[in-house]
């Protein structure tokens, strides 16, 4: 998901924390990650204390030895104070100091030192509600320096370590509560660009040519006939899909502002809805949305491809459907000259205000484009179809993961 400054700001460093070679996170490069890895853990016996005291005793104890060891480099053994240090030993050049900079009851907090593949901090924490423990790893990080960048960015390298290995770390926190995992380990990433921080400056060369290349779409034209898109649905080779995917319920009524329906919309809103490892799009931010012109950078086939679409009208009303309210909020976009495709995408939000019950809508219409790039034409005539589809099935469940996701999110602040 996107983040944002300072809604995904870490916390400040404690004033009366050694604080001597911590790397800040003005020190890094690159965007800040903002990640929380969290899992329910039912059956147990201990209290969050206790859980974070075992633990404690024994950081190495819950380290996936084939991933990572830590190991203390001064402070008594088998306790965890603030001031402690310690070193995430993992295979490969990736070995990470760190100290405590937070420690009481039920958390503690480490930040990064110099050698450190990221420069932020990280908090592991435990906490209870009625019947169960609840077991947090959040970080708040930027690269530390350009290779790291390049190792987690780029090459995705030093990420699949860390997904690997915090869950890791989670399950076996889970057999140390001697328990067992209820609803699986829940992931919530956000990303706040470089250009976004104080006092840290993006790429301007690649900021200058990405936004060269969106004002470049404004010359564009819609590559079909959208005055006819209702009467393409019976035409040969065009495509229709419409999916619909169940969103966590709401209570009924108009949408909560904090529901299911309004989560969902920021999501929208922000393009959040593909997968970035296969969709993203650069846009001018202070732009509105409707109208919006949106450079997509699509893996497809071995090939990365950047084609345009364009926003078309953004709309939020009350319809009567046998004689149900329904509050809906859409919008869509159509695919400009130059695309693989020719079509329009529809995303609508659907909220049953006499049930509670939300749901996100996808519709589209689609063909190969009959002109633009012969090799990426040719691509997706002979394997586009069955990508498209599993794109369309990928977006439904991505959002509707981001928004239990962020609604997790919000319980876990506010129980805190």
């Amino acid at each position: 998901m996107v983040g944002t400054w300072p809604a995904d700001a870490p916390p400040e460093l404690p004033a009366d924390a050694d604080l001597a070679e911590v790397q800040r996170f003005e020190d890094g490069v690159g965007p800040l990650m903002h990640r929380i890895y969290r899992t329910r853990i039912v059956g147990s016996t201990l209290t969050p204390e206790e859980l974070m005291a075992r633990m404690s005793d024994n950081l190495d104890g819950v380290a996936p030895s084939e991933f990572a060891t830590f190991q203390k480099v001064d402070g008594e053994k088998g306790d965890l104070s603030k001031g402690n240090r310690y070193v995430v030993r993992m295979p490969g050049p990736w070995d990470g100091p760190v100290r405590a900079v937070a420690v009481d009851a039920t958390s503690f907090r480490l930040a990064t030192l110099p050698g450190h593949l990221e420069a932020g901090q990280i908090e592991f924490r435990a906490r209870s509600d009625y019947r169960s423990l609840w077991f947090e790893i959040e970080s708040w990080a930027r690269s530390g320096d350009r290779v790291s960048d390049l190792l987690y960015a780029h090459l995705r390298i030093s990420k699949e370590v860390q997904l690997h290995m915090w869950s890791s770390v989670l399950r076996r926190i889970v057999a140390l509560a001697g328990g067992r995992m209820e609803g699986g380990i829940v992931i919530t990433s956000r990303l706040v660009a470089a250009e976004s921080l104080p006092g840290v400056h993006g790429d301007e060369r690649l900021g200058r040519i990405a936004r060269e290349r969106v004002a470049a779409l404004a010359d564009r034209q819609v590559n079909f006939d959208d005055t006819r898109t209702d009467a393409h649905a019976s035409e040969p080779g065009w495509h229709l899909d419409d999916m619909v995917e169940a969103l966590p319920h709401e209570s009924p009524g108009p949408p909560g502002e904090e529901g299911s329906w309004q989560v969902a919309r920021v999501i929208m809103d922000n393009y959040q809805l593909a997968d970035p490892g296969v969709v993203t799009a650069s846009y001018e931010r202070d732009r509105p949305l409707a109208g919006r012109d949106m450079l997509l950078r699509i893996r497809f086939a071995g090939l990365r491809l950047r084609v345009g679409v364009r926003v078309g009208d953004v709309f939020e009303e009350t319809r009567d459907l046998d004689g149900r309210a329904v509050q809906v909020f859409g919008w869509s976009y159509s695919t400009l000259e130059g695309h693989f495709e020719e079509g329009r995408m529809h995303y609508e939000l659907w909220k049953w205000l006499d049930t509670g019950d939300v749901e996100f809508h996808l519709k589209a219409i689609s063909r190969a484009a009959r002109r633009g790039p012969l090799l990426p034409r040719i691509g997706f005539r002979l394997f586009g179809r069955g990508k498209q589809l599993r794109f369309y099935r990928q977006v439904c469940r991505r959002i509707k993961r981001l928004t239990e996701a962020e609604l997790e999110t919000q319980r876990a602040a506010a129980a805190r």
